[in-house]
């Protein structure tokens, strides 16, 4: 089932207050820098491309360059925090994460053509369809990302 959109400012201090406590146990450090990113990510309420958030870092940190975005990026994703929506080329909080949930949970992503509007679903048996296809075609799966592109029940209402 979807878990709707994406959490704005009164949720993003939860969601940074967990993705630190996530990290800690596993011990990592979620840095000033990381941190600062995923709070961004997490206020955008939408997917977020890397140079958006490079302009928005450069305003508070002049000297930010694009590595400086990656690196931060390339660590949430490992650390299970965010995702990246390939077709968009953008990214967005993990609605699963830190809430307990295994970082590598089965994710599909519903895209609204209309409004960018983003849903995150954790379907098992979506998963376990497109691993079980792969399997068919011979091909042995390690993970899979599955992006629906579409009109989201807002616009469709809307017309």
């Amino acid at each position: 089932m979807p878990h709707g959109d994406h959490p704005q400012a009164p949720l993003a201090a939860e969601a940074l207050r967990e993705a630190e406590e996530s990290c800690l146990r596993r011990g990592v450090q979620l840095t000033p820098l990381r941190r600062r990113v995923l709070e961004m990510v997490l206020e955008a309420g939408q997917p977020v491309g890397a140079y958006a958030l490079l302009d928005r870092l450069r305003a508070e940190r002049p000297g930010a360059a694009p590595p400086t975005v990656y690196r931060a990026l390339d660590f949430l994703m490992a650390q299970g925090l965010i995702h990246r929506i390939e077709r968009l080329n953008a990214f967005l909080p993990c609605m699963e994460a830190p809430h307990g949930h295994e970082h590598d949970h089965p994710h599909q992503f519903l895209i609204c053509g209309k409004c960018g509007r983003t849903a995150e679903l954790s379907d098992d048996t979506v998963a376990r369809a497109v691993a079980a296809a792969a399997r068919a075609a011979g091909f042995s799966p390690v993970r899979a990302t599955v992006e629906v592109e579409g009109t989201c029940g807002s616009c469709a209402a809307a017309g």
